[in-house]
């Protein structure tokens, strides 16, 4: 999709695309020449500077048609697909979305126990909105973002999209206790978009991305709030011992997994990872050789709705995508601490969850 001439295509849509994960793609997007209708509707659920500085550096650019909208709402999203709605005048004849990349969600395991309403809301009556409209416009091409947090408990490691088993009925097995709402909701959304393929012909990529971190990331994720926390001197709080893995995954490769998964697959599931999980411990100790300061840890018990481990298995990424992950976490660590210092000013001040 992304190599594709724009004269030979249609933009495409990008919801979420004031998120760390929907600003990269969009960005992507647009320097290879597609065009981009982004949707987002730039809510609070966490401090709102982070978002702006995403979007300043998408506004204006060639090719970016934005719309303040809430997935959730058929009818203003309609008149987004047709071109009809406000700020789609330059969008010639109009020419018809090519492909919906659905990355608006709200996300987090422990504030979806708080607030479960608001994440069916997004995550799985927005879904129904776009996959619903996707049938009545004839949009060939879905993406949606989902999440390793479906795996809960069940999945050994590496996880695999189908288990250990493989094939329909261990992926069935695999995600069928999700830990929180949130896990459940992205769950939800998976099935529905497959209900879409099987009634309408609707080509489904579903991506379950792994712990993705990278500069102007999300503040509720332990990476941002260590570098911001260590950088500052101002204890952390870890939930565990700290001996806890993750599948940390630079937000360039999710980027570029996300574009490449536009391509035609009918219906697939796919892991995006790094497949070098790391110890949280050592992440923190990177942390810390990079700020020059020392981590003052605040041990906490492990949370009810949290893994020891995640680790994802990409082989079946890499096989249906022609993708793998290029940036070592050393490297990344090193781009989310300078964008840190870069925006200090204001960064130190952003609120984290704990």
């Amino acid at each position: 999709m992304a190599t594709t001439s724009t004269s030979e295509t249609g933009p495409v849509m990008v919801t979420g695309c004031a998120g760390m994960i929907g600003a990269r793609v969009a960005g992507k997007l647009l320097a290879d020449g597609v065009r981009v209708v982004g949707v987002d509707i730039l809510n609070d659920a966490y401090d709102i500077r982070l978002k702006d500085w995403r979007m300043e550096r998408l506004m204006g650019t060639e090719g970016f048609e934005f719309h303040k909208a809430d997935i959730s709402d058929e009818a203003a999203m309609d008149g987004i697909f047709t071109g009809a709605a406000a700020g789609a005048s330059e969008r010639s004849d109009p020419a018809p979305i090519s492909a919906v990349i659905n990355l608006a969600a709200r996300a987090g395991v422990r504030q979806s126990i708080e607030d479960p309403a608001a994440y069916y809301e997004a995550n799985l009556l927005g879904t129904l909105s776009l996959l619903r409209l996707c049938a009545s416009h004839e949009v060939p091409k879905f993406v949606l973002s989902s999440t390793s947090s479906v795996y809960g408990l069940a999945a050994s490691t590496p996880t695999s999209e189908g288990g250990a088993m493989g094939g329909q009925l261990s992926v069935g097995l695999e995600t069928a206790r999700p830990l929180s709402p949130y896990a459940a909701s992205k769950k939800a959304a998976e099935a529905l978009a497959y209900t879409y393929h099987h009634l309408y012909g609707l080509d489904v990529s579903i991506l379950r991305y792994f712990t993705v971190y990278g500069p102007a990331g999300r503040p509720d994720m332990s990476l941002f709030r260590f570098v911001q926390k260590i950088s500052e001197g101002r204890p952390i709080m870890v939930f565990g011992d700290g001996s806890q893995s993750r599948d940390f995954t630079f937000v360039d490769d999710v980027a570029a997994a996300t574009i490449a998964s536009t391509r035609p697959v009918g219906y697939e599931i796919m892991n995006v990872g790094s497949d070098s999980p790391v110890v949280l411990s050592d992440a923190i100790s990177i942390i810390e050789e990079l700020t020059g300061n020392i981590a003052y840890i605040d041990y906490q018990p492990m949370h009810s709705a949290d893994v020891t481990a995640t680790w994802a298995d990409i082989s079946k990424t890499k096989r249906l995508l022609d993708w793998e992950p290029k940036t070592s976490f050393s490297d990344g660590l090193v781009s989310l601490v300078k964008w840190y210092q870069d925006n200090r000013d204001w960064a130190q001040d952003v609120l984290t969850d704990d």
